[in-house]
């Protein structure tokens, strides 16, 4: 199968100034991210998680393009967006959309929710007849749940999971082969997370969309996605079908993550052993030489520190970034 969307090696930094430097001082080097490579075939799920600050974000931004890329390639049906300018660029934007985090934040408030779901369609199809716009509105409304008849409300009438619904249909009223969904379920009630995840899961099911999901949750991600990329300050640390990955993680840190997401039984969760990870997330300003996790690594070693681990198979399509993980710790 010819993969939708490859990327490969994406850099993504930022120049931050030196507090009290002169003019001329040179900037500091955020690298929020560094070397990621994936594939995403048509029709699949592929969930990355990771802690808060591990790039995840800045990568959607990347692929969306949004963020500009400082090097790498992103390559969309063979054809790398980051050489895109103009019309080019914005061209190949009707077959990418965005779900963002925040339903309310997302949404213009000013506009009934009718011309908000409508504004894609209308700007990259502007010969649309209106009669066209506004049937292909009711249509992706009832798609999502909402009723029609609420086309002329404004955002802040709606909860924030009808705010969601109706960021989901503005992104896929065009119609698109993949949706980046960006924690868009971080900001919502746990009831309510359920009925989001379900619903992307149908509209990915009917309308055959490919799906980069990201979440900071491994127990959200896993319900919907086929392959899960686990990141940590910039970069990849695991790579596997979902099931393969809970069931035998190699990472410590991917091991970390699995542990600390809830039982439902509070027996087995009263006895099962712990394992907290030790410090804070290291600032991307000034990364640890080696494997960047090697300083809250359980089993670090001194040769970690001076050499960046690469993405190996360790079966099938299992890879992982370190040398000495093992199956389930």
């Amino acid at each position: 199968m010819t993969p939708l969307l490859q990327v490969q090696n994406l850099e993504v930094t930022f120049s931050i100034p030196k507090r009290g430097g002169w003019p001329w001082t040179p900037p500091n080097v955020l690298r929020a991210v560094t070397d990621v490579s994936f594939d995403l075939n048509p029709g699949e799920t592929l969930g990355i998680v990771g802690e808060s600050g591990s790039g995840k974000s800045t990568l959607a931004r990347a692929i969306v393009g949004t963020v500009p890329a400082s090097g790498g390639k992103v390559l969309w049906q063979g054809k790398n967006l980051l050489g895109l300018t103009g019309d080019a660029r914005r061209a190949q934007r009707r077959d990418v959309q965005m779900i963002f985090q925040d339903p309310l934040a997302a949404l213009n408030p000013r506009m009934p929710v009718g011309e908000i779901i409508a504004e894609p369609l209308i700007t990259h199809q502007p010969d649309t007849p209106r009669a066209e716009v506004r049937a292909r509105v009711r249509d992706i409304m009832e798609r999502v749940g909402l009723l029609p008849n609420q086309l002329n409300r404004y955002p802040h009438e709606f909860s924030g999971g009808q705010c969601q619904r109706i960021g989901i249909a503005r992104a896929l009223i065009l119609k698109p082969k993949l949706v980046v969904c960006d924690e868009p379920v971080s900001a919502l009630d746990v009831s309510i997370q359920a009925q989001v995840v379900n619903l992307l899961a149908d509209l990915q099911r009917d309308m055959g969309l490919a799906m980069i999901f990201i979440a900071h949750d491994l127990s959200v991600v896993k319900h919907i996605s086929d392959r899960v990329m686990v990141m940590y300050l910039g970069r990849e640390m695991e790579l596997a079908p979902a099931r393969d990955l809970i069931r035998q993680p190699r990472h410590p840190y991917t091991q970390a993550l699995i542990a600390s997401v809830p039982v439902p039984d509070p027996a087995k969760e009263r006895a099962r052993p712990r394992r907290v990870l030790e410090g804070d997330l290291p600032s991307p300003l000034r990364p640890p030489s080696g494997c960047v996790f090697r300083t809250r690594c359980p089993i670090a070693r001194a040769d970690c520190a001076m050499q960046v681990p690469v993405m190996t198979a360790v079966s099938g399509l299992h890879e992982v970034a370190c040398p000495y993980g093992t199956a389930n710790g």
